[in-house]
């Protein structure tokens, strides 16, 4: 029997990340045996459907080494003898130099764990993420002398050390990204540039279905029937929803309207405050985290979709959002802002409207613009669900995946 490929994760399953679990249900329906390995155990209280589609096993990494001491010691005795081990934990003492952190140490710790407990059951090693997660396979798959491979996405990119993610880069066995902002970068940092490969992760549009009953032509004018905004993401700083809100209270007095926020986050409660002070706290509805069955309600039920992307101080921002993918897929005007990957979804204009990041003013002037215009709202929404279900297909890139996997070099095929 084919061993399996073990998919490291940060944390499983989780709410915000459905494009990965989507990918391994893909994946596992076209024979690539899988295991999850998750570095904490959940924190969302909900799940999607997809995720009970899912028949990997899952097994959690002690977050700390004080939650399971014993289990951390037993892993070290173990995994002290194997030949790998003194080249895993040079390359821990370099990065160490460089990164004197907790978190450091935790993922040495993990990837000890992982080596001991999964070394003689996995084919090779895959991480979802190039920052921690890869962090663990990294000097895990150096204790087992076995090849790794990587998925890299958007914080994960832009937060991390260009010598961390060159030393990552030059070790794994091929890597992908979603978008070509970040594809171009992890390729300048690479000594082997074709081993980094870009793949659009795409939706499974068999659960976003096209939807034929927009029929409401609201456009603000009717104090009973206002124009509805949605958007749906977690309360950080990347998503910009600061920006949203001041962009609200300047809309004209003539356009009614209602927004509704999907997503948990620990800006919420200062997000509320500040809906307070705007004085528009009674036009917002703050449903917290969602199922993905009740987001695609709401995408149906509403005129626009807005995600105002920015590059937050740390250089954390967005790739290329699923969700802007999901709105679209639902003939659902878009307004975002021209950050990182999503212009390679919309072309301000014809698939939605593009405005500056951190420019209440300009987002309010194309929210103004969507809003009074049906027709182009129409327009636009019909030109980004064609370009969704002609070109964000997810089993492209289950195809490609699995293409790459097979290559011989990590040990596993589907």
């Amino acid at each position: 029997m084919t061993k399996p490929v073990a998919f490291v994760l940060k944390g499983y399953p989780r709410l915000s990340e459905t494009f990965i679990a989507q990918e391994i249900l893909g994946l596992e329906r076209a024979g690539l045996p899988l295991e999850i390995i998750s570095l904490r155990k959940p924190t969302d209280a909900k799940r999607h459907p997809v995720h009970d589609e899912i028949r990997a096993p899952v097994m959690y990494l002690p977050e700390y080494v004080k939650d399971e001491p014993l289990r951390c010691l037993r892993a070290w005795l173990k995994v002290r003898r194997l030949a790998g081990y003194r080249s895993a934990f040079r390359a821990f003492r370099r990065d160490w130099a460089r990164d004197r952190t907790h978190n450091r140490a935790r993922r040495f710790v993990q990837a000890m764990v992982l080596a001991a407990e999964r070394g003689d059951v996995v084919a090779s090693l895959h991480a979802h993420f190039i920052h921690t997660p890869a962090s663990v396979v990294r000097y895990a798959a150096m204790m087992l002398g076995t090849g790794w491979t990587c998925s890299a996405h958007a914080k994960d990119i832009w937060t991390s050390q260009d010598w961390d993610l060159a030393d990552k880069l030059a070790e794994a066995d091929w890597a992908v990204t979603c978008t070509r902002t970040g594809w171009a970068t992890l390729q300048s940092l690479a000594s082997d540039p074709s081993r980094v490969h870009l793949s659009y992760h795409g939706l499974d549009l068999s659960r976003f279905a096209p939807f034929k009953a927009r029929k409401h032509m609201r456009d603000g004018s009717d104090a009973a029937a206002p124009v509805r905004l949605v958007s749906v993401g977690r309360a950080v700083t990347k998503k910009g929803y600061d920006t949203l809100l001041d962009a609200l209270v300047v809309l004209p007095q003539d356009i009614h309207w209602r927004f509704d926020h999907a997503g948990g986050g620990d800006l919420l409660g200062e997000l509320r405050q500040q809906a307070d002070r705007l004085g528009i706290a009674d036009r917002i509805t703050w449903h917290g985290a969602m199922a993905q069955e009740d987001v695609l309600k709401l995408y149906r039920e509403t005129d626009i979709f807005v995600l105002p992307c920015r590059i937050a101080p740390d250089g954390d921002r967005d790739g290329l959002p699923n969700v802007l993918v999901e709105a679209a897929s639902q003939a659902l005007a878009c307004v975002s802002t021209e950050v990182s990957g999503v212009p390679e979804l919309i072309d301000d204009g014809t698939h939605g409207l593009l405005a500056n990041a951190d420019d209440p003013a300009a987002l309010a002037a194309a929210l103004t613009r969507v809003a009074r215009d049906p027709a182009l709202r129409t327009r636009l929404a019909a030109a980004a669900e064609s370009k969704v279900r002609g070109h964000f297909d997810h089993r492209a890139s289950v195809q490609q995946l699995l293409g790459l996997f097979s290559q011989g070099n990590t040990g596993a095929s589907p």
